[in-house]
């Protein structure tokens, strides 16, 4: 059970680390604005799984994860430099879906839920 809470702080670590070298070491044009939303680690912390936003949609959200993708042994050596870990772990940088699947899902309740009525006046006058 510790195991998984080491995973979750140095994964939350390296999520910080990685925002801030994105924003700040970066200087690619094609990167735009991503946010870094969470980080998954495996048990031995050698792999991680980088879950980003772009806030371009289709092709420009393609090409900015396929530059994130070629920047990886540069952003992996930043993190080297930052993070006392024995092993920097390989970055894998992941689509991060889950506002799509809230905008489904709100979209869906939207439509469910009944539309509010006037309110019948329960009042009459004498």
């Amino acid at each position: 059970m510790t195991g998984h809470k080491r995973t979750d702080r140095v994964g939350d670590q390296i999520r910080m680390e990685i925002a801030d070298i994105l924003m700040r070491r970066v200087k690619d044009p094609r990167v735009g604005f991503v946010t870094v939303t969470a980080v998954d680690m495996t048990a031995d912390l050698r792999q991680a799984w980088v879950y980003v936003t772009v806030l371009q949609q289709g092709p420009q959200e393609a090409e900015t994860l396929a530059v994130l993708a070629r920047a990886e042994g540069f952003i992996r050596s930043e993190l080297g430099r930052r993070l006392k870990l024995r092993y920097v772990p390989a970055l894998t940088f992941v689509k991060d879906t889950s506002l799509d699947r809230v905008k489904r899902v709100m979209t869906l309740l939207d439509q469910v839920q009944p539309q509010p009525t006037e309110p019948k006046d329960n009042h009459r006058e004498p």
